[in-house]
């Protein structure tokens, strides 16, 4: 089974926030793959679909972000899942907003989120999507920030990116995650 985490904050005060990006891709995944209702497990919201012959389990962690990696952990224990079959998919301030980076393996960059599934998986080394969100104007607080929504002029870039990211996860389904990376990494969403 391949699974997709997107990282991100439960409830409707968070929904379309910066630090959601990877809850969006997966809804966009969902849509797309007529994915089943999501069902509350292993601290997550689990939706299962099916796709090109491959099940595929969709992921929304409902710990908040500083705990993503307890219903990581929690996956992977209940569905005797590895960890090289998932894809993390989250925020990213190094990235601006309508471009992705995939990679597969890093520190987590001062993301709590990756912070914590490292600290539960015990390994740096997992296939990622990075959603750009760009990063604050000199002075704003970061935490302010990426709970902030994004900007109306965000919003054409912010389509494209989730679509993107979603076209990237799809294409891994059937490539490995070299030929994805090869094929998505350093194009921009315009």
């Amino acid at each position: 089974m391949r699974w997709i985490v997107g990282l991100g904050n439960p409830g409707p005060a968070y929904e379309m926030t910066r630090h959601n990006a990877g809850f969006l891709v997966v809804d966009e995944l969902a849509r797309r793959w007529n994915a089943g209702s999501f069902q509350n497990k292993c601290k997550a919201l689990v939706a299962e679909a099916r796709v090109q012959n491959v099940r595929v389990a969709l992921v929304k962690p409902m710990t908040y972000m500083n705990l993503s990696g307890e219903s990581v952990r929690a996956f992977m224990d209940y569905f005797k899942a590895q960890l090289e079959d998932a894809i993390v998919v989250y925020d990213d301030m190094d990235t601006e907003v309508g471009r992705i980076r995939l990679r597969y393996q890093g520190s987590a960059g001062g993301h709590n989120g990756i912070k914590s599934i490292i600290q539960h998986t015990g390994t740096q080394t997992f296939n990622r999507v990075r959603m750009g969100i760009s990063r604050p104007k000199p002075g704003m607080v970061i935490s302010d920030y990426v709970l902030s929504t994004f900007a109306k002029s965000e919003a054409a870039d912010l389509k494209r990116m989730i679509e993107e990211a979603a076209d990237a996860i799809e294409f891994s389904l059937t490539h490995s995650f070299d030929q994805t990376m090869a094929k998505f990494n350093g194009r921009s969403s315009d």
